[in-house]
C-alpha cells in the first residue's frame, strides 16, 4: 500500500479533477492547489489508516472545512457526495489494477476499509456543509431583521442607509410594501409559506412581514393560504419609506384580535379602521363613550340605553328620521319623541358636524 501511494495520488487527483471540471468549476490558481492538497491528504490519511491504524481526527476536520467552502462557493451537497464517489472508485481502481501487487485478500480488506473511509470523508464533509448553511441563514436572518427594523422605527431611514441594508440583506427595494403582523414567532417559515418576495422576523414577541407591492395582486391569497389557522392582521400598502404606518396599523390590529375585539384569522385592517380608531389608544375610547353618554345620565338604565341606541341609529342615518324608525324596527312617531328628549339632553351639539362625528364615535 505505501508504495502504491505515488499512483494513488496521481491517478486520484486526475479522475476528481476531470470530474470536478464537469460540473463547471475552475481549478486554476488557490482551488487548483487546494484540490491537489485535499487529495493528497485524504490518500495519506487512508493509507496510513489502513496500514497502521491512527488518529482521522485532522482529517475529518480538513473535510469538515472542505464541505464549509463547498457551501460557500454555491455548489450543492449533490455535487459534494459525486466528487466523495469519484474519489473512492479512482482510489478502488488504482488499487485493484492487473498490475497491482495486491492479491485477493488483500484487496478484500482494502475494500472494506475504502468504503468505511469515504462514508467517514462524506459524513465530515455533510456536516460541514450544513453547518456553514445553517450559519448563513442564522447571517440572513440577522441582516434581514437589521432591514426590517429599520424600516419600522420612528424616523424614516435615509436613503444611503435604507439602500446598504437591502444590499446587505440581498433583498431588491421595492417602491411600495404591505407589511402583515402575525401571531407566532417561526418567522422564517411564515415568509416562505407567504412567498412573493416576502422577508419577516420576530418583534415584540410576534412576527412582522414585509411583501413587496409588486405581489399586490396575489397578496390576499397569498397571506390566506401561506397563514391558515393563524391569526394575522394585513397593513395597508405604503411607500416603502413609510413602512412604519402599515407595521404600526397591522401590530395593533392583531393584538385587538389576540383580545377579542376584532375576529380571529387573516384580516384586513383596511376593513376595520372605525374599531381600530376607537381602540388605538387604551382609554381614550372609554372615556369618548363616557363624554357621549354624559348628557344622558340622569336618565334610568334603561331610557338611556334606548335613547342612546336611537341616537347612533339617527346618527348613521344623517338625520333622517323614516330610515331610524326603519332600522330602530319602530314607529317613526317614536322616533320623534325619543330625539326631543335628546334635542333637550344635547342641545346644539346635534347640528354641530365634529360633535356628530364625536358622539359617533363614542356610541359605537
Amino acid at each position: 500500500m505505501r508504495g502504491l501511494r505515488g499512483r494513488l495520488h496521481e491517478h486520484t487527483l486526475a479522475t476528481v479533477s476531470a470530474a470536478m471540471l464537469d460540473q463547471g468549476r475552475s481549478l486554476t490558481g488557490g482551488q487548483g492547489r487546494g484540490l491537489t492538497v485535499g487529495v493528497e491528504t485524504a490518500v495519506d490519511a487512508f493509507v496510513d489508516t489502513f496500514v497502521a491504524g491512527g488518529d482521522l481526527t485532522r482529517t475529518r476536520a480538513a473535510f469538515h472545512e472542505f464541505g464549509r467552502t463547498e457551501y460557500r462557493e454555491g455548489h450543492r451537497i449533490d455535487a459534494l457526495r459525486s466528487v466523495l464517489t469519484v474519489g473512492a472508485r479512482a482510489i478502488w481502481s488504482a488499487v485493484s489494477d492487473p498490475a497491482s501487487p495486491l492479491d485477493r485478500a488483500d484487496l478484500s480488506a482494502v475494500a472494506h476499509a475504502l468504503f468505511g473511509y469515504v462514508d467517514m470523508l462524506a459524513g465530515a464533509a455533510a456536516e460541514g456543509y450544513l453547518d456553514e448553511q445553517q450559519d448563513a441563514a442564522h447571517d440572513w436572518a440577522l441582516l434581514r431583521r437589521r432591514l426590517i427594523t429599520l424600516l419600522v422605527q420612528p424616523d424614516p431611514p435615509t436613503d444611503t442607509a435604507l439602500h446598504a441594508a437591502g444590499e446587505a440583506a440581498r433583498w431588491p427595494l421595492p417602491a411600495a410594501v404591505t407589511v402583515v403582523s402575525v401571531e407566532g414567532t417561526d418567522a422564517e417559515h411564515l415568509a416562505r409559506a407567504v412567498g412573493a418576495g416576502a422577508i419577516a422576523t420576530v418583534i415584540d414577541g410576534a412576527t412582522s412581514l414585509v411583501v413587496p407591492s409588486r405581489a399586490a395582486t396575489v397578496l390576499p391569497g397569498a397571506v390566506a393560504r401561506g397563514l391558515t389557522g393563524r391569526r394575522a392582521a394585513v397593513g395597508p400598502e405604503t411607500e416603502l419609506r413609510r413602512a412604519r404606518v402599515s407595521h404600526r396599523l397591522s401590530r395593533r390590529a392583531l393584538q385587538l384580535q389576540q383580545s377579542g375585539t376584532l375576529p380571529d384569522g387573516v384580516i384586513g385592517c383596511d376593513d376595520h379602521l372605525v374599531t381600530l380608531l376607537t381602540a388605538w389608544e387604551p382609554g381614550v375610547a372609554d372615556r369618548l363613550t363616557a363624554r357621549a353618554l354624559a348628557p344622558l345620565a340622569s336618565a334610568t338604565p334603561a331610557s338611556r340605553e334606548v335613547l342612546a341606541e336611537t341616537l347612533l341609529a339617527w346618527l348613521r342615518c344623517q338625520g333622517q328620521v323614516i330610515p331610524t324608525a326603519e332600522a330602530l324596527h319602530t314607529h317613526p312617531q317614536t322616533v320623534r319623541y325619543r330625539l326631543r328628549k335628546l334635542r333637550d339632553a344635547y342641545g346644539s351639539r346635534l347640528d354641530d358636524p365634529d360633535e356628530r362625528l364625536a358622539l359617533h364615535l363614542g356610541l359605537l
